[in-house]
């Protein structure tokens, strides 16, 4: 990573007389017929571009078509035999202009412009071919000021009043929105729905992200049965693979039911906690999975799981979903899942936390991971 001049950055794309520049939300795009580059300023923020960490620049736009282009579609259009043009990725900070290396598109947002057949490039992840230092990520990217994070008086909660655990989990992880997933008449015609489910169902009218991101617990008016009918099902994986049910009854819903897991086509299984502490390790899930900051590892050995939670508090609940049992550990503003992926998978780590400074008892513990935001 070097100190270099606008005019050496903009001759690796042709230079400065035969590239057209274009701004991409807050970053500066320049297209030349030898390349890309891109401009980011120093800096740390999720409404902007910049280095998101040692792996990563994201940009954030609308992108002009031409940008859209060169990044997104023009790369599939390529041969095996041309030659793809580079992108070059810098970073504006105190110095002046710092040199990243080249980076490739990851991931690339898109939405359809309104009255058109054209789409509009909203975001894109640029994965860089050289990893940066920490020394070098802190200097083109400041860490954020501390933040307050959320505590952990709902972990004493967790085997004593749960919906008073889950309330505090959430509320605290969650900031409040104007949202209704549902108006408040479809919630009170649910009477027949355990107390666990219609607090989560209130506490998601102002925090709807707390009925999942990944999977999904289903509102009210999308409540089906099984083929049977013997079951109601509340919760879906996201892409349809199992579900989450409870025994369906006329007699009115019991106080603490089995949540029973079925893959399609499987019979059921029973989670091991009942619906007062599935709803807990559900949100727990759903916070890390949702989370702006997140770091995850997806080969472990037995030992490297035990260092990685060895500085975080357990949650005091039985393994989760029957398809790998998992595990959670906490911090201030922290979630991770560790899931046992059977057999010589090993085990798979996920955290995310409310601000980067919460990933920071991971930081040194000796794993390869495959996405830190810390």
């Amino acid at each position: 990573m070097s100190l270099v001049t606008d005019e050496w950055a903009y001759a690796l794309c042709g230079g400065m007389a035969s590239t057209k520049r274009f701004t991409f939300g807050s970053a500066t795009a320049v297209m030349g017929d030898a390349g890309t580059l891109i401009i980011v300023e120093a800096g740390d923020a999720l409404d902007r571009s910049c280095v998101w960490n040692a792996d990563e620049v994201r940009l954030l736009g609308p992108a002009p078509t031409p940008i859209r282009k060169r990044l997104v579609e023009e790369p599939w259009e390529w041969g095996a035999e041309d030659t793809k043009l580079p992108v070059h990725l810098t970073v504006r900070n105190s110095e002046g202009l710092v040199y990243l290396g080249t980076g490739s598109v990851t991931r690339a947002g898109t939405v359809l412009s309104p009255g058109s057949d054209e789409h509009v490039l909203t975001d894109c992840v640029l994965r860089l071919a050289s990893p940066l230092t920490r020394t070098d990520l802190e200097r083109v990217r400041p860490l954020l000021p501390p933040a307050d994070l959320p505590n952990l008086e709902w972990l004493g909660e967790v085997n004593g009043d749960r919906s008073s655990a889950l309330e505090q989990f959430i509320t605290g992880w969650h900031p409040a929105a104007s949202e209704t997933v549902e108006p408040p008449s479809a919630q009170a015609a649910a009477p027949n729905l355990p107390a666990g489910l219609r607090q989560l169902y209130r506490l998601a009218r102002h925090r709807p992200r707390c009925l999942g991101v990944q999977n999904r617990i289903l509102t009210v008016a999308k409540h089906q049965t099984d083929p049977k009918g013997e079951m109601l099902v509340f919760g879906e994986e996201n892409q349809g693979g199992f579900y989450w049910s409870l025994l369906w009854t006329l007699d009115g819903p019991e106080a603490d039911p089995t949540v029973w897991f079925r893959e399609y086509g499987e019979p059921p299984i029973a989670e091991q906690e009942p619906l007062s502490g599935f709803l807990i390790q559900f949100s727990l899930f759903e916070a890390a999975m949702g989370a702006d900051y997140v770091a995850l590892s997806c080969q472990l050995t037995a030992q490297q799981a035990d260092r990685l939670t060895e500085r975080l508090l357990p949650v005091p609940l039985r393994p989760f979903w029957p398809g790998a049992p998992t595990r959670f550990y906490v911090a201030p503003g922290l979630v991770l899942h560790v899931s046992d992926e059977g057999g010589d998978n090993g085990f798979s780590a996920w955290a995310g936390a409310t601000h980067r400074s919460a990933l920071t008892p991971l930081a040194d513990v000796p794993i390869e991971w495959d996405q830190f935001d810390g």
